[in-house]
């Protein structure tokens, strides 16, 4: 099994994975399927509107989410890793003002968001909570071609048909051949006893399989240029984030505090976490307020692999960009695992499948700069994981702002506690990651649906909104 660091960790936009970045990546695919010949065009019809539908959780949370927004922008031929954040409004405003996208290299197509952008609550699609319909039709409004996505989280986004494959095949990721390819912590600590080697390493080896050792770092450190700059970002905004809730920015006055004690060199008994928060918090402000993000391994649970990557930076004098880049590969190669064995998607699994596996990353990728034994960063991951088990998707209001924010926060501080609790020890521990793992996917098929990004239960029903 191999999935790749640069699938686990994707450069977007926010506010989510599954509900932005991955319903704009499938109308790029769908644009690029009109296209094609992969479909049985009849002699000639040609494509003049253009109508999509959103299923399930995207239905119920996507006016939150921004997810009829990704679709307008998707079908306009902007990407996520590419689109600015900063044009997507006047992007949005001409198609409804216009009623029609214009991708480049298409004609222009009729598409009215009041009409043809339809949330539909009643009808769930049943391959996957994030599901979508995309269709093409002609001047005559005649059904020339109509496709099923399914946002799977993380920005992953596979046809109908795709996915029954998939499900067949018990794969999630890529049949890349590869020097390593554990599919489950056992066969990856399996695999490092007999080669030697560290998980990073191992990772490295597998990257590299496919792309260049130059190509590999080169993309590692923009990963991290794009993390660290959504940190600084967030540390320099303030105000009310949008979507109606009135919700402050609060990292940057956070910030303000900590640098004035830093300074005084007053003495801050829990400091380390309050640097760990304030750096997640950031991020999660600026991914609830729609601007660039990295996936780590969703939008919703951005903030805990930088944050405490920066806390590495901060509180560690041996810290280097070679870490970096160890940490980037041993928190994807432990993402790749619980993708494969679970789900990273909040809609399947609730929270437990976002902060919880980026905590587990992130646990994963510190244990492993501290100097971290193999058995000790499988430790950490499991410790971070076992204690976000249960944890349920509730966002207020759909919005990826409360508890979201604040969720990424803890995240970060139990990834640093697992970490140093796993170093601590030798290695030997009573639950195994696969087991916990394993854990976490029943728990996600029993958790009632309300609980998993619909915003019909838990702290989205019990707020009052003022």
């Amino acid at each position: 099994m191999f999935l790749s660091v640069f699938d686990v960790f994707k450069i977007g936009v926010g506010p989510s994975s599954s509900h932005t970045m991955g319903p704009m990546t499938a109308a790029n695919r769908f644009l690029d399927l009109i296209l094609s010949d992969q479909w049985p065009r009849p002699a000639g019809a040609h494509v003049a509107a253009l109508k999509a539908s959103l299923h399930g959780s995207l239905a119920y949370t996507g006016i939150g989410h921004g997810t009829g927004n990704a679709v307008i922008i998707g079908l306009m031929g902007e990407a996520p890793d590419s689109v600015d954040p900063d044009r997507m409004e006047a992007i949005i405003a001409d198609v409804e003002r216009t009623g029609r996208v214009t991708p480049p290299g298409h004609p222009s197509y009729f598409f009215q968001p009041k009409d043809d952008l339809v949330y539909d609550k009643k009808t769930p699609l049943t391959g996957h909570a994030n599901g979508m319909r995309l269709s093409a039709l002609d001047k005559d409004g005649r059904v020339l071609l109509t496709q099923i996505y399914y946002s799977i989280g993380g920005g992953f986004v596979v046809t109908d048909t795709e996915l029954l494959a998939m499900q067949k095949q018990k794969k999630q990721a890529s049949s890349q051949k590869v020097p390593y390819p554990f599919a489950s912590a056992k066969e990856m600590l399996a695999m490092a006893a007999s080669s030697g080697l560290s998980i990073a390493q191992m990772k490295r080896a597998n990257e590299e399989a496919v792309r260049s050792r130059e190509d590999l770092d080169a993309g590692l450190d923009r990963l991290w240029e794009a993390m660290s700059s959504c940190i600084d970002r967030g540390l320099r905004q303030e105000g009310q984030l949008p979507g109606g809730l009135k919700v402050r920015r609060r990292a940057k006055s956070i910030h303000d505090q900590l640098q004035e004690e830093w300074r005084s060199n007053r003495l801050n008994p829990v400091l380390a976490n309050d640097w760990l928060s304030v750096y997640a918090m950031a991020v999660n402000e600026e991914n609830a307020a729609g601007g660039r993000v990295v996936t780590s391994p969703t939008n919703g649970a951005a903030g805990v692999v930088p944050a405490t990557i920066r806390y590495y930076l901060h509180f560690h004098p041996d810290a280097d960009q070679e870490g970096i880049r160890d940490y980037l590969l041993t928190a994807a190669a432990i993402g790749g695992i619980i993708k494969h064995n679970a789900s990273i998607s909040g809609a399947e699994v609730g929270c437990q499948g976002e902060v919880g596996s980026a905590s587990a990353m992130a646990a994963a990728g510190l244990a492993a700069v501290m100097g971290g034994t193999p058995e000790q960063i499988e430790n950490a991951a499991e410790i971070a994981l076992e204690h976000h088990l249960g944890m349920t998707c509730d966002p207020v209001a759909g919005l990826v702002q409360v508890p979201c924010i604040e969720r990424n926060a803890l995240g970060a501080v139990k990834a640093v506690t697992a970490a140093s609790l796993a170093l601590k020890g030798d290695g030997v521990h009573f639950v195994p990651l696969d087991a916990c793992i394993e854990t976490m996917r029943q728990t996600g098929n029993d958790m009632n649906e309300k609980y998993k990004e619909t915003s019909l239960g838990g702290l989205a029903v019990n707020v009052v909104e003022c």
